[in-house]
């Protein structure tokens, strides 16, 4: 193999937002910061969890709300 073109390997610690577990595996950069793991993932908790980090379910549900209320307004006249 030539030398100086592979990239370094670190035993990167991986740390999770959602819930703070943390591991170790193998990669090319040192720290790794995720924001869903398997321990916290709705799939495989079985736990509903809305991760939302800019507020978009928050506008979702003001716009649908003006909607709700345009349709209720409109089946009333």
């Amino acid at each position: 193999m030539r030398e100086g073109i592979h990239p370094e390997y670190y035993e990167a610690t991986v740390t999770c937002a959602g819930c703070g577990t943390t591991f170790v595996t193998g990669s090319t950069v040192p720290e790794i910061k995720i924001n869903v793991c398997s321990n916290c993932h709705p799939f495989y908790s079985g736990k509903q969890k809305i991760v939302d980090s800019e507020g978009r379910v928050d506008a979702f549900k003001r716009k649908y709300a003006k909607f709700q209320k345009q349709q209720a307004a409109k089946t009333a006249s």
